[in-house]
């Protein structure tokens, strides 16, 4: 698995050991950063601020630091997903710019100075048939996390049909046994309204 665009293009990623995690392919990858860099729903890659939810090696994550995003929070529980993700930041030099964090998801509480927020972009690849996005989303929103322009991200399986009622749907892509569903916060109704 390696980097496909921006300055880090062609640097290797370590990928966790075991079975806990899905890395995103290289193609699929590509695609996604593909349509978030041509899309007028999704706000520009430079300067953007990142979260990368369930980030497993954290390859989303990176790719956006590669292309100009000014900052990712991972947040992942798996203990050799962090440690791939850790030795990822080490080695590209990422440090500065990046946080990892240890929390579940779903009780996600980030402070200020780890913040950096409210996120651009958020990268949501949950364990599939879990129902998870939705709790973290709602979590990311009860703590004004999802910028206002904001793209979500939602990597899922082909079969699921999450309740999306809360967001605008952009765009959805299925690659192999994924579902790529981008999404926005639906608009919000005025009083006159």
């Amino acid at each position: 698995m390696k980097v496909v665009g921006g300055h880090l293009k062609g640097r290797k990623i370590a990928a966790p050991s075991g079975q806990n995690t899905r890395p995103t392919s290289n193609q699929a990858r590509e695609s996604i950063f593909n349509i978030l860099t041509h899309a007028d729903w999704s706000p520009p890659l430079e300067d953007a601020r990142i979260i990368d939810i369930f980030a497993g090696s954290g390859a989303l994550g990176i790719e956006a630091i590669s292309r100009g995003a000014a900052f990712c929070l991972f947040v992942e529980t798996e203990p050799k997903a962090r440690a791939a993700i850790r030795e990822n930041v080490d080695t590209m030099g990422l440090g500065g710019v990046t946080r990892v964090h240890r929390r579940d998801a779903t009780r996600l509480r980030v402070e200020p100075s780890n913040m950096r927020g409210p996120f651009t972009h958020i990268f949501l690849d949950p364990p599939y048939n879990k129902g998870l996005a939705s709790p973290v989303l709602r979590k990311l929103q009860s703590q004004n996390l999802i910028s206002d322009d904001a793209v979500i991200v939602y990597e899922m399986s082909k079969d699921e049909e999450p309740n999306l009622k809360r967001f605008t749907v952009h765009d959805t892509r299925i690659w192999g046994a994924a579902k790529v569903v981008f999404m926005g916060l639906a608009p919000k109704l005025s009083s006159a309204e």
